[in-house]
């Protein structure tokens, strides 16, 4: 019995990661690239807006363990890996 409901608990997981792999997760920046009339940006203004809406996520991220925002270096640093992992 354990068996059965593993099995079926896997093979739903399994069909629920397939069916969303073709869309944008809502709330990134590829979801979020959108003209005003709901078409999608492309082009110049989709690359401007992307490396926007990546260097804001990277900006509100930027907080050392103390809770503050980072400053100089260490902001710099850790920018240059978040927008590199974003890519």
């Amino acid at each position: 019995m354990k068996n059965l409901m593993l099995a079926i608990l896997v093979s739903a997981c399994a069909v629920g990661t397939a069916a969303g792999q073709g869309a944008p997760v809502p709330g990134t920046c590829e979801s979020k690239a959108v003209a005003n009339d709901g078409k999608p940006l492309t082009g110049a203004a989709r690359i401007s807006f992307m490396n926007k809406c990546k260097r804001d996520t990277c900006i509100a991220k930027a907080v050392g363990s103390d809770g503050k925002p980072l400053s100089g270096a260490a902001k710099a640093s850790f920018m240059t890996k978040c927008l590199r992992e974003q890519a």
